[in-house]
């Protein structure tokens, strides 16, 4: 049962890595839309407390991302084109959270390359659990 159970969790990695990794690889770079006008009674200052990105890429993305992972992802966001948030869902198991930080990692390096990134992993209860920095330089992952 428990080989099971193991072969589940890794199917359930290797999936998401590559749809993460093939839709990243297909759709290119992310395209600029134009800004939409505000609703009325929202400021631009409020407005960028509630959206996905503080930038029209990054606002792109943080939704690609939450459409992408198909309720493994409740939010997301992205600050400054180089800071990926994740709020996951309650059943992500433990086992999982490096796998997924890694392939959205990996998509996030697709859509802002030639920059060092950051993607940090929280709980449903929007508590820290992991941080995942990619080094341009060295072309390695460092976990936290």
């Amino acid at each position: 049962m428990k080989i099971i159970q193991q072969f589940r969790r890794v199917l359930t990695a290797l999936v998401l890595v590559l749809v993460l990794t093939t839709t990243a690889a297909c759709s290119g770079t992310v395209q600029a839309k134009q800004p939409t006008q505000l609703p009325s009674g929202i400021h631009s200052a409020d407005y960028a407390l509630l959206s996905r990105g503080n930038s029209v890429q990054g606002q792109d993305f943080g939704n690609w991302v939450v459409a992408t992972a198909k309720g493994i992802v409740q939010d997301a966001y992205v600050r400054d084109n180089n800071k990926l948030g994740v709020v996951i869902a309650p059943q992500v198991r433990p086992t999982e959270v490096r796998p997924l930080a890694k392939s959205l990692l990996q998509g996030f390096h697709q859509n802002f390359p030639n920059q060092d990134l950051k993607v940090l992993m929280y709980a449903p209860d929007k508590k820290l659990i992991l941080t995942a920095q990619y080094d341009v330089q060295s072309q390695q992952i460092q976990y936290k």
